[in-house]
């Protein structure tokens, strides 16, 4: 029974081992891009503009000629795959669209060839009245059908960009007479089919002779305008666009001829801008905080192509992937934050008329040569790579690489941040707080009560000590978060002043006794004497406590945690590593204290008795003689302790603030591994890149404990086979 029950343990430990490999293993899976469907479509003009909807069942083209057809992509509701089942002019009878902008969420924002503006949204929804669920296409105006007046003048524009939220719009365009022109479209309520609008115009103090490309940021913030090889951002935040900076892109100079830049596109949320240039790479720049204010700044940049420029980017929606393209048709898949090429490939032969990513990220679509493809993307999880998870991360809006775990946050354009260093580091950190606290009272008190104390008395304090271990640590850390942490708090001093008075209490009372007539000791039972230091230890914590007042006037200007924060510069959170190291230190007594108390117990007494009779006193013969033998036995309760301080969630789940940063300061608190599981494994989505990692978190708890137990065991056996013949 006994070898079938630890087979079943080992068994058990395996198949955990086994199963957190299996729910980690698609975080490291590389991207795939695979064809799923071809059809031939002749068109009658140039396509413009491709997309499909969330299900990848329907997609569309919009013609130069201003044409929207939509395209049934798998057989349902009495069409075959390949099959016209729409199709809508968007613009008036021979005038044809001299310029289409994407402007997300299936936004198309047409310029056509009179000067006219129309924004249009290609919409789809499910219909079962069939029985089965069939995507319907239809198409949308948000700002109505009529043109759109975006200038007082009525001149034509050369490049257009556009942007808006639920109450405002706003367009910057460049016109043929050399003007850039802000538009903004106020709606009295929020904008719907026949909402009514305001319309105000400015002209933006900016001369150029041509621009090459105009982008405005989702969030109505900012515009990048891109004229050569320098792009000017403006601020849109006040009522008139004033220039905030100049990006001048540092292109290397190595070949004959210069390089410049070919494409640019935002990244997903509008912070940062993607610059392609003809040799073959693309750099992301976005703002940062520096001495001299916050600057536009090259963060990093990836290699597309040896030998062709970068003719097109397109970015994903809601991720901070994109995709590039070169002349010859050869494409690539980045995620910036994680600095990860995660595909290469060609999809089809010269530059593509029109491309577009799903909405889901799951897929592509494209049209090329008179044909529509249609590819499967396999690319969940694109922010995770051991750089991003153990090495510094430079984050968009953060002024330097950092360490950062930020999982949620309020915003739709938030980005998760994944590093596993800080709850890595606020696990180490929380378990050594605890042993600083615990090894130096379960020891001495195991080393006392197995060698000094009477027999009468361990039979009543070893279990005593025990039951303490059957506590629920939920207890201690409400005890903790609730009651401890605000004593400290008010009374920082006396804890300072308690590392100075029961140590001398202690050494006071040992020194009074020793100096007691013999006649007095007598009288006083044996078993008594370590009962007396308790009275000791009280009156010194009294004097602790009774002082901290006075001691924070006098030397502390009567505020010690504004001491700290104000002239220490060092940042005071109530719920800290002190409180945890105290708490958790309760919590590993009892486990340290019963196998080290248990292992100098069971030194035979013949080692003992000889060195006493060789003339050792008791202190050499514990130190020579009883400790050495029992080192293995200690060594074992130590790291025993320390698996529990490694492990402990509840604890630090209340006693601490739960931030995830990297300081060994006493003062702040910290966030373990257990305890982040604990907290964010109920709100995390199944299957994403949030739930797997934190699968590795456990894994990297488990992978943990397995190493210092097993360094522990053999630690264990080579102190055994040393003094084993003691």
């Amino acid at each position: 029974m006994i070898t079938l029950g630890g087979i079943s343990v080992l068994f058990t430990l395996v198949l955990i081992f086994m199963y957190l490999l299996y729910v980690i293993k698609p975080i490291f899976e590389s991207a795939k891009v695979e064809p799923t469907a071809q059809f031939v479509i002749t068109e009658q003009s140039k396509v413009l503009a491709t997309g499909v909807d969330e299900l990848k069942e329907v997609a569309y083209s919009i013609t130069e000629q201003g044409f929207i057809n939509f395209y049934q992509l798998v057989d349902g509701g009495g069409h075959k795959a390949g099959d016209k089942i729409l199709s809508e002019q968007l613009t008036d009878d021979g005038v044809y669209i001299k310029q289409l902008v994407n402007v997300g969420q299936e936004k198309k924002l047409l310029l056509d060839s009179a000067g006219n503006v129309r924004l249009v949204v290609p919409h789809f929804f499910a219909n079962f009245d069939s029985g089965e669920r069939v995507i319907v296409p239809s198409i949308r105006y948000p700002l109505g059908e009529d043109f759109l007046p975006l200038d007082e003048q009525s001149a034509a524009f050369t490049k257009l960009s556009f942007a808006m939220d639920d109450e405002k719009a706003v367009f910057v365009g460049f016109t043929e007479d050399k003007r850039l022109l802000k538009t903004t479209l106020l709606a009295e309520d929020d904008f719907s089919y026949d909402t009514a609008f305001d319309t105000e115009y400015e002209e933006v103090d900016y001369t150029a002779k041509a621009i090459n490309d105009i982008l405005v940021s989702p969030d109505l913030a900012m515009v990048f305008v891109r004229q050569g090889d320098q792009v000017a951002v403006f601020s849109l935040d006040d009522e008139e666009a004033e220039l905030k900076a100049t990006i001048i892109p540092q292109l290397s100079q190595n070949k004959s001829q210069p390089y410049h830049i070919t494409s640019m596109a935002l990244l997903s949320g509008g912070s940062s801008i993607l610059l392609g240039d003809d040799n073959g790479s693309v750099s992301q720049w976005f703002e940062v905080a520096t001495d001299q204010g916050r600057e536009f700044k090259e963060i990093r940049r990836f290699n597309v192509s040896e030998n062709e420029p970068v003719s097109a980017i397109y970015t994903e929606q809601y991720r901070k992937s994109f995709y590039t393209e070169t002349p010859s048709g050869e494409m690539g898949m980045f995620y910036t934050t994680s600095e990860a090429d995660l595909w290469r490939g060609k999809l089809h032969e010269g530059n593509a008329q029109a491309f577009a990513i799903a909405p889901r990220a799951d897929g592509v679509v494209l049209f090329s040569d008179n044909e529509l493809s249609i590819f499967s993307v396999e690319n969940e999880h694109p922010e995770v790579t051991w750089q991003a998870l153990w090495q510094e991360v430079w984050y968009e809006g953060y002024p330097e690489p950092e360490f950062i775990w930020q999982s949620t946050s309020g915003s739709d354009d938030f980005e998760g941040k994944f590093s596993l260093v800080p709850i890595s580091f606020g696990t180490i950190k929380a378990a050594t707080y605890a042993m600083i606290f615990a090894v130096p009272i379960a020891l001495t008190a195991a080393i006392y009560t197995a060698y000094f104390m009477t027999p009468g008395m361990r039979r009543k304090v070893k279990p005593t000590i025990e039951m303490m271990e059957a506590l629920p640590t939920v207890i201690l850390g409400f005890l903790a978060g609730l009651w401890l942490a605000p004593i400290i708090e008010i009374y920082l001093p006396a804890i300072i002043l308690l590392l100075i008075f029961i140590p001398a209490s202690v050494f006071i009372t040992a020194f009074t006794w020793h100096k007691l007539p013999r006649e007095t000791k007598t009288r006083i039972p044996e078993t008594w004497a370590p009962i007396i230091l308790i009275p000791a230890i009280l009156i010194a914590a009294y004097a602790a406590f009774a002082l901290s007042p006075v001691l924070e006037l006098h030397m502390f200007g009567g505020d010690i945690r504004q001491y700290i924060t104000n002239d220490l510069g060092i940042d005071f959170d109530q719920r800290n590593a002190l409180v945890v190291g105290i708490a958790m230190g309760f919590a590993v007594i009892p486990t340290i204290f019963s196998m080290a108390e248990d292992a100098i117990f069971s030194v035979p007494k013949h080692l003992t008795s000889g060195s006493l009779a060789l003339g050792a006193t008791q202190w050499q013969t514990l130190i020579k003689v009883v400790l050495l033998t029992a080192s293995p036995g200690i060594f074992s309760a130590v790291m025993m302790g320390l698996g529990r301080a490694v492990g402990e969630t509840m604890i630090v789940l209340m006693a601490t603030g739960n931030t995830p940063i990297l300081d060994w300061s006493i003062f702040q608190g910290m966030r373990t591994l257990a305890a982040n599981i604990a907290v964010e494994m109920p709100e995390s989505e199944v299957g994403s890149s949030h739930y797997r990692i934190l699968f590795l978190a456990a894994f990297v708890l488990f992978v943990f404990t397995f190493v210092f137990n097993t360094l522990a065991e053999f630690i264990r056996q080579r102190l055994r086979e040393k003094y084993s013949s003691m």
